[in-house]
Parts: C-alpha cells; structure tokens; sequence
C-alpha cells in the first residue's frame, strides 16, 4: 500500500539535504561516524514523561524505554509470561546507533503501542566483526523468555541493518527449533546484504538521501571484517525459507535504496504462506520514522506499527 507524502516539497527537499550532507561517510571513520549520528539525534525534539531502565546483564546490555501508559511497571520485577515486550535492534549500517540515539524513537513506539520496549545494545563493528551483532540479538530475546515472558508476547522490531537482525534471529531460531515471537516490523530492511541488486538500487541511486551500493558494501565489509571462507547465506534472508516465520510488517520509503529489498521479502514471505504487511511512503526514505517530531508521515508510520503490535500481542485496538 502507498501512503502518500503531506509535507510541503520545499520542507522535504531541506530534510533531504540536512541528511545528505550528514550521512556521507566516505573516508569517516566509525567514531567519526558514531558522533554524527548522536550530534542529529541530540538536535530533535523528545517525548516528555519517558521513563528510560538500563539493564547490563552477562549476555547483553540494553535499556527499557516506557512512555506514559507503557504496561512494563518497573516494580513488578522479576518479567511475567504475560508481560507484553517490544524488542528493538537499532540500525546504523552495523558501525554507530545506540539505545541513547534510538531513545526518543523508542519511546514513540511506546507510546503508539502503550508497550514497553527494550532497545538492544548490540556491539558494533569494526571493533566487533560478524557474528557479534547476531549473537547479541539472539541474546537479548533469549534474556527475555529467560526472564518468564512468553514467546507470544514479544513483537521483534528494527530498522535498517536492525530489521535485518530482527528477520537473521528470527530464521536462527527457527531454525534451532526455539519459540518464536508473536510477531516482527521490519522498517526498511536489508533482505539481501551480499548481493546489493535490488532494482531500486540504481532506480533510487539520485533521490535517496541517506543510502546508496557502495555505503552498503562499505558496511557489509565493516561487519564481516577479515571473516575468510565464503560469506554465511544468513547475510541475505530474501533467499533463504521464510516458511513458519510470525507475521511481517514492513515499511520502506518510495526514495530509498531498499525499496526493492522491502517489496521482494514482502513477496517471498507471502509465498511461503506467511502474512506480510507492506507499507511504502511516497517520498520518504530510510529511516524517516526517526523524524517523527518534524514530519507527520513518520508520526502515522508509527501509528500504524503500533497498530500491528497491539493486533499481534492481541490488544484492544476498537478504540482506533
């Protein structure tokens, strides 16, 4: 489904800018890269009246984020099976994100959903080369049915490379035979990290703000670092079995690089059996979600993945 655009061109075409001339990386180092992306997000308005835990535990850290109304109450340790979870992994092309850059779009998530989420903060590359973003992930949602909350009431959620997280843990845990969560949004997802050949790719080259091939390949090499041998199948989901996989929400953006990425595992996962959402947003892009405090198509994709979690953890969603 394609929701169409409300902001004024000119005040899209100045957004557009900013996040070009940001998100330029070329010849950036992954610190130098880390403190751009912190000093965007220190720039945006915040959510009033969040309540923010951080939890270091052996397997992971993270933090819970809790907007007004958010079910998780803090004084009812330990987790219960009917506590319901958002589980967020964080995009940031694998070298920079933080649960402290993603607090503010966590906590808009909260308050769409009236659900707790925990932000994971998985480590980055290059320090941390492939596996250790996967086995954080993997990590983060074992701590929590570890805690006591069930399976059923866990939505998995990311964006960017964090959405590729989300649907690589989910495949191992099938895989492995584990209990799979209620459901999985995927905003703006890589479906196929090794091949880079989307058709969007080159038809999006000119207009996407924030994305391109080569600062693709540029991440994928961070992430993998020396790895010898061939590179895991995990790296591209789109083509592996999506077969017994939860529900998928997704969104992309009509401007972005990873629009072909979003409709072919929209397409695979429907033809596998599964129930995919797709939602494109007509000139938006990666990560536009994240701007939810300066564009109204980002305050309404939010609404509507709040929809998808509340119908997933079996909500009252009447009311909307």
């Amino acid at each position: 489904m394609l929701y169409p655009s409300t902001t004024p061109i000119p005040q899209l075409q100045t957004i557009e800018a900013h996040l070009k001339s940001n998100n330029n990386y070329s010849g950036k180092s992954a610190q130098e890269i880390r403190a751009a992306a912190a000093e965007s997000a220190r720039q945006l308005p915040v959510l009033d009246g969040v309540k923010i835990e951080q939890i270091v535990t052996e397997p992971f850290c993270g933090e819970w984020v809790r907007a007004e109304g958010g079910f998780l109450q803090y004084s009812t340790w330990p987790l219960t099976p009917e506590n319901k979870v958002i589980l967020y992994f964080h995009g940031g092309g694998f070298v920079s994100g933080s649960c402290a850059i993603y607090r503010d779009f966590a906590a808009r998530i909260s308050a769409a959903s009236g659900i707790a989420v925990l932000t994971a903060e998985y480590r980055l590359a290059p320090e941390f080369c492939y596996p250790a973003a996967n086995e954080d992930c993997l990590a983060a949602y074992r701590w929590l049915l570890a805690q006591g909350v069930s399976a059923g009431n866990i939505v998995v959620s990311g964006d960017s490379v964090g959405a590729t997280l989300a649907l690589m843990t989910l495949i191992t845990l099938r895989d492995q035979g584990e209990e799979l969560p209620a459901g999985v949004c995927l905003l703006s997802p890589h479906a196929d990290l090794i091949h880079l050949d989307g058709e969007s790719y080159d038809s999006r080259a000119g207009i996407d703000p924030t994305g391109s091939r080569e600062a693709n390949q540029r991440m994928l090499e961070e992430y993998m670092g020396d790895y010898a041998g061939e590179w895991p199948a995990l790296l591209s989901p789109l083509r592996l079995d999506f077969r017994g996989l939860p529900p998928l929400f997704i969104q992309a953006g009509d401007h972005e690089v990873l629009l072909s990425d979003a409709e072919r595992l929209a397409e695979q996962a429907r033809a596998a059996g599964n129930t995919a959402v797709l939602e494109i947003w007509e000139n938006m892009w990666c990560g536009f979600q994240l701007l939810a405090a300066l564009l109204p198509e980002a305050q309404q994709a939010i609404v509507n993945m709040g929809t998808f979690i509340k119908r997933r953890l079996l909500l009252d969603v009447s009311q909307e």
